[in-house]
């Protein structure tokens, strides 16, 4: 099977009521179609380094910032194909790119290993390594998401996410799903994902619901709403213990 490597795009985010879900979806239904995999549970983990760096370079909305993460499409096996990505955003465009590998290849070559392929991705990805030095698996994301195509063709695409989950324990594609909420349970993240303008019949639906784009990251939600909480805590016992000594 052969996949889409090197994506260039917008990606505009809102966060979404059910009502507002309902009359998007009601709304978009004459023009796009629900694709092939239905609903389902993407699983990430996203790489950092001990100090957090990039997600913590990321949340300070920079020109340029840059992630890297593993995606799988459903709870993987060793031997399932997941996607090792580095994904950039420059002057608000996106730029994705990915090698497809096993789960057991990905977390090796990951680990230390030399990639079992040699791409201009593949060298891209060992620089970015190298650069930051001593990444590791930091998060494990997962959500439930319905992607829909343009039936017309191109590259318009509406995703909607639900039931965002984030941890920082097994650390794995293997494992399930679980984990604490990012998103409450009654909003949903929808993003529009398009390489030009947005088709005029979704500005309308837009306009009509009252829907505005909004700032929104999950793995720098996970951040700022668990690990830095934890992180400062932690700080905190240490500067007591020292003033009680």
């Amino acid at each position: 099977m052969s996949y889409k490597n090197v994506f260039r795009r917008y990606e505009l985010k809102y966060l979404l009521t059910p009502e507002q879900k309902a009359a998007v979806l009601c709304g978009i239904e004459p023009y796009m179609k629900l694709d092939n995999y239905g609903r389902t549970t993407i699983r990430n983990l996203y790489f950092d380094d001990g100090s957090y760096r990039l997600i913590r370079r990321s949340i300070e909305k920079p020109a340029y910032k840059e992630k890297m993460r593993i995606r799988s499409y459903g709870q993987s096996t060793p031997n399932s194909t997941v996607f090792v990505e580095l994904k950039k955003k420059y002057d608000h465009v996106v730029y994705k790119r990915r090698i497809a590998l096993s789960e057991c290849d990905a977390m090796a070559w990951l680990g230390g290993n030399a990639c079992p392929v040699d791409t201009q991705i593949s060298r891209e990805i060992d620089y970015f390594m190298s650069h930051y030095g001593d990444l590791h698996p930091a998060v494990f994301l997962s959500y439930e998401r319905e992607a829909y195509y343009n039936r017309a063709g191109g590259d318009f695409r509406v995703t909607f996410d639900e039931n965002i989950l984030a941890r920082e324990s097994d650390l794995s594609l293997c494992s399930e799903a679980f984990g604490r909420p990012v998103l409450p349970k009654d909003r949903t993240l929808m993003e529009i994902k398009c390489s030009g303008a947005i088709p005029l019949w979704m500005v309308e639906i837009l306009s009509k619901e009252r829907i505005y784009k909004t700032s929104f990251s999950k793995y720098g939600t996970a951040y700022t709403e668990y690990i830095l909480p934890r992180i400062l805590n932690k700080d905190l016992q240490k500067e007591l213990i020292y003033n009680a000594n």
